[in-house]
């Protein structure tokens, strides 16, 4: 992840995930307001859209690991080497590590939605689990660097704890959409700030390098940080608004007797959510 390439790959997994999830969530509440029977709002479908979820975040994950091991100059999935007394590349492994939860989250994912006795709160379980460790590998991922690297990390840090907390707490609340944005709208502002990172320290193009000891920077960055925020707010209102019209609207034309749905499955499917 030394590079600005290495930024931008668990910014791009973050920030697809966090509109992935504004959308799925906002489906779901809104299909639950208008107490409606069609295909699209079926237990069964988002059923295996979880399934398909899982894959998915178990793919990226792969797709991380395996870069962070196999780069030119990584560590190939040597630990510490014996000739030289020394570990290798020990960064390279803080990322694998990270990336390795994450795939746990996604295979978690799988498994709930295939095996109806495990609750699907374990989903949210690994969730959390995963954040912490990333908040726990980047906390301990700056020492002697500069200033401005450390500082784009603490609030890094601090946005993932943020999101890990929430997601945490969510295993002793019902479904609640208000809190469930909340969580996503910071898991959407830590992809755009991986990137924001990605910038900062390693300037694509040849662009101009930052002074990481000047403390200007520290403050633009401060309102930047704000302002990732506010757009990640933006986005998920820009979201809701666009669903919930594009359900209304859907509605008017679907006939609840299209599809013949399974009314004992969904019933246990939603059984399966409350545990």
């Amino acid at each position: 992840m030394g590079n600005f390439k290495g930024h931008a790959l668990p910014g791009t997994f973050f920030f697809i995930l966090g509109i992935w999830w504004t959308t799925k969530c906002i489906l779901k509440y809104a299909f639950k307001k208008h107490k409606r029977t069609s295909y699209l709002d079926s237990k069964v479908l988002f059923h295996r859209v979880e399934i398909l979820e899982g894959i998915i975040i178990a793919g990226m994950a792969l797709t991380g690991m395996l870069g962070e091991q196999f780069i030119p100059g990584g560590p190939h999935l040597t630990l510490y080497d014996y000739k030289e007394g020394q570990w290798v590349q020990l960064l390279g492994w803080h990322h694998f590590t990270m990336y390795f939860f994450f795939g746990l989250l996604g295979v978690t994912n799988i498994l709930c939605s295939t095996i109806r006795s495990l609750p699907a709160s374990f989903t949210k379980l690994m969730l959390a689990n995963a954040l912490f460790v990333e908040g726990f590998v980047f906390y301990n991922h700056t020492h002697g660097r500069e200033m401005l690297d450390i500082f784009v990390h603490k609030l890094l840090v601090l946005v993932i704890f943020l999101t890990g907390l929430i997601a945490f707490l969510e295993l002793f609340i019902l479904t609640n959409i208000t809190v469930e944005l909340l969580r996503i709208s910071f898991f959407l502002l830590q992809g755009s700030w991986f990137w924001q990172i990605g910038f900062v320290l390693y300037p694509p193009s040849g662009g101009p390098a930052w002074d990481l000891v000047d403390h200007d920077n520290v403050m633009f960055l401060t309102i930047c940080f704000c302002w990732h925020y506010a757009i990640a707010i933006i986005i998920i209102g820009a979201i809701y608004a666009f669903v919930t019209w594009l359900v209304k609207s859907r509605f008017k034309r679907f006939c609840p007797s299209e599809v013949g749905l399974l009314k004992n499955a969904e019933r246990e499917q939603e059984s399966e959510e409350e545990m």
